[in-house]
């Protein structure tokens, strides 16, 4: 988003929401006296592994790093793609993670960048552990009917510049790109789907419930770096994970109307308070448990046609 559009109190949320000006953040009540949750299976356990690693890096360097090592233990070339922007260099990490060269692209990103404040452990280390533990179960166990590759953004809190350097200059348009923001907690998959019949939306809806989970789907939603691939008309969608009590105020608060108590969300994120402590592993892994199956049925149902079924 543009820099004037930063004052709008909606945007705390830096993957979620791309940067903000808003009250000084309290420690949010809910965890103010209760630990973290402990990971309940293996697949929680490494992605709050992954999470941790990227969110202890000391700069955005860093968190790049932590990222493309943990790629390299799926045995794929990273490609370390640069840009300028008015704000300096900045660097994108791509990998081709599965499929056939020839079969249309699936695309999953997240920005990896933070700001100043706290780790940035939600915003937006949540969002790229999901990318990775999505290229783990897409290599263990290919689509069908398009390759998958990954893209982790620079930028995206000086507005969504790594993601729009890659439209600009000439990336390849994906049959379908999936962004990941803010992933860390809650009860409902928040879906930005420009078209409510979007196939994603359907199948998301299903395998959400599947896994205990609610769907909050349409075009309401904070901006993040799928505006890039919007923008440029190409097919997007985006996905976070938050508490489905705390959308209305989130959308409230970006129309001018904030609520009387703050979301969490936007007591955490662009704040102190961004660490590790506001992690759910569980609820993440039920989120991306939820988000493969409704990719897979996607694929399927796309059977092998040059432009996914849905997408637009």
């Amino acid at each position: 988003m543009t820099p004037s559009l930063r004052s709008a109190p909606f945007f705390i949320a830096a993957s979620l929401l791309v940067a903000c000006a808003h009250p000084a953040p309290q420690p949010p009540a809910a965890n103010a006296t209760v630990a973290a949750p402990v990971p309940a299976s293996a697949a929680a356990r490494d992605w709050l592994e992954d999470v941790d690693a990227i969110a202890a890096a000391a700069d955005n360097a860093g968190r790049r790093a932590e990222i493309a090592q943990r790629l390299a233990l799926l045995d794929v070339e990273v490609r370390t793609v640069a840009f300028q922007s008015d704000h300096g260099p900045g660097e994108n990490l791509l990998a081709d993670i599965a499929g056939n060269a020839d079969a249309p692209l699936l695309l999953l990103g997240a920005h990896s960048d933070r700001v100043g404040m706290g780790t940035g452990a939600t915003d937006n280390a949540s969002g790229s552990a999901v990318v990775l533990e999505l290229a783990e179960r897409f290599q263990a166990e290919p689509l069908q009917h398009h390759r998958v590759a990954v893209a982790f953004w620079d930028q995206e809190e000086l507005g969504l510049l790594g993601a729009d350097a890659f439209v600009q200059s000439g990336g390849q348009q994906p049959a379908q790109y999936v962004n990941f923001d803010v992933f860390g907690w809650g009860d409902t998959v928040w879906m930005m789907a420009p078209d409510p019949t979007h196939a994603l939306v359907a199948s998301t809806q299903a395998t959400a419930a599947d896994a205990g989970l609610k769907l909050s789907a349409g075009t309401q939603y904070p901006p993040t770096d799928h505006r890039a691939f919007l923008d440029a008309q190409w097919p997007a969608v985006s996905y976070s994970l938050v508490g489905g009590d705390e959308i209305d105020g989130i959308l409230g608060a970006y129309a001018g109307k904030p609520p009387a108590t703050m979301p969490k969300v936007m007591q955490v994120l662009h704040s102190e308070h961004d660490t590790m402590s506001q992690i759910d592993p569980n609820a993440a892994v039920r989120g991306i448990d939820a988000i493969e199956s409704a990719l897979r049925q996607w694929d399927a149902a796309a059977g092998g046609v040059g432009t996914a079924a849905g997408s637009h």
